[in-house]
């Protein structure tokens, strides 16, 4: 007979303490620790000569040709070309942000079997929000249930192809003491799913809550499990939506989709660069465009930069969409290797389009724009500004140069500033001019 105990588990890592301490000796996260009722009955290993198989790799076949269509191409992008059968696909993001529409939309345009799974609303509240999407397709099941053996039931029944489990979080074996929600509850749940579809062959897609610092709720040990992990981002006030895929292992990572959310859901954005620049102002002091690789793909943004006096001791340095910490060393280059003195001053750095850049690339950019604004100075609007600053104000080389200035020359500007470095990787164009720059105060001097 098995027998239960407390323990308290990690959130963040996974890691097990009989007792609750406030500081994490694996990971060092704080106040990470929650209580969880485990079984402490050893498991005995069963091997049985039935159930035991092997195959070599030569005589097993897969091809991408496999792959299900979702229909909608951004979608399909980010996952390497659409869902790969057997997989399990983890979508994460924060509330409201919009992972159940694209889910359902989804679902919807694959014309094989699919089964949404809602733990969280109504069989007639999911009906009105296809009614809104439009949602009209025979091999379209929904299931409200939060057990995991009924859900299993169903699948067995339905046989789908694609299975969606809205939330993880509200799935709960009846076995397990543990309340739904907790660490041990969406392990064992999650693993379950992910042994039940390897071993039948049909996909699930797992939609999963964040915490407030932006991690996807429950064990991290869940993101090792699954074989592709999606983040869907965007800002509240922004109509802008970015499918980011952090962990792929059918496809490339970091690669991105663009959507918009309107009132009959969201819609597929083909241009990004012309959408994310449609609103600039033409002649404003502070305002440059860059180029950011995201994936595969160049998607041309605006950096805005405002600068204004300190009335306090303390300078304010705020950035929306840019590393703030990467901000800070930006402004300590200015100051030291160009001589533009904007550290006394607040600093307010912002992307334009809600989109969140991590890429060095736009280092140029932001000091180009911080000292545009701080000298109230226009930058020439049909000018793209590409390149990553060292600490010395050096101008150091980037990946995808050509990439970057074809989609510049796509959407009509003149002239690119790029590294001296770059300059062996380009084709001579007769549309485009092209500025090569050796450090940061080259670079301002020319532009500004």
């Amino acid at each position: 007979m098995s027998k239960t105990k407390i323990k308290y588990i990690c959130s963040n890592c996974g890691y097990e303490s009989l007792r609750w301490i406030g500081k994490c000796p694996e990971c060092e996260s704080w106040n990470s620790f929650t209580e969880e009722i485990v079984e402490t009955s050893p498991r005995k290993a069963n091997i049985s000569k039935s159930r035991f198989s092997y195959n070599k790799i030569v005589d097993i076949s897969a091809n991408e040709e496999d792959r299900i269509q979702t229909g909608i191409i951004e979608f399909d992008r980010v996952l390497g070309g659409g869902i790969m059968p057997g997989s399990v696909i983890l979508l994460g993001g924060d509330p409201g942000i919009g992972k159940s529409t694209i889910a359902m939309q989804a679902a919807a345009s694959i014309k094989e079997k699919v089964l949404y799974v809602t733990g969280e609303e109504s069989e007639k509240q999911i009906k009105l929000r296809s009614s809104r999407l439009k949602v009209k397709s025979e091999s379209f099941f929904v299931q409200a249930e939060t057990e995991l053996s009924n859900i299993l039931g169903a699948i067995k029944e339905i046989a789908p192809s694609v299975v969606i489990i809205d939330s993880i979080q509200t799935t709960y074996r009846s076995e397990l003491e543990n309340s739904p929600g907790t660490i041990t509850q969406i392990r064992e749940c999650a693993a379950m799913l992910m042994e039940e579809a390897k071993k039948n062959h049909y996909s699930v897609i797992i939609i999963g809550h964040v915490t407030k610092e932006g991690m996807i709720a429950g064990p991290k040990i869940l993101e090792h499990m699954v074989d592709t992990v999606l983040q869907f981002e965007g800002e509240s006030n922004h109509s802008f939506r970015i499918l980011r895929a952090q962990k792929n292992r059918f496809g490339s990572t970091n690669e991105i989709g663009v959507f918009e959310m309107r009132e009959d859901g969201l819609r597929e954005v083909s241009n990004p660069s012309e959408l994310f620049l449609s609103e600039r102002e033409k002649q404003t002091p502070g305002s440059v465009v860059t180029s950011s690789v995201e994936g595969s793909r160049p998607i041309l943004l605006e950096v805005q930069a405002l600068v204004t006096p300190s009335n306090f001791g303390y300078p304010q340095r705020v950035s929306n969409g840019f590393d703030q910490k990467r901000l800070s060393i930006l402004l300590a280059v200015l100051e030291k290797r160009a001589g533009v003195r904007a550290s006394v001053n607040n600093v307010f750095v912002n992307v334009a389009g809600g989109i969140r850049v991590i890429e060095p690339a736009v280092d140029l950019a932001v000091c180009v724009s911080i000292a545009s604004s701080l000298i109230d100075k226009v930058v020439d609007n049909q000018t793209i500004i590409i390149g990553e600053v060292g600490l010395g104000g050096e101008i150091r080389s980037v990946g995808h140069i050509e990439k970057r200035i074809q989609e510049a020359q796509k959407l009509g500007f003149k002239s690119a500033i790029i590294p001296t470095g770059n300059l062996k990787g380009i084709k001579k164009s007769e549309v485009i001019k092209v500025i090569a720059v050796d450090n940061v105060k080259d670079a301002i001097t020319k532009l500004l």
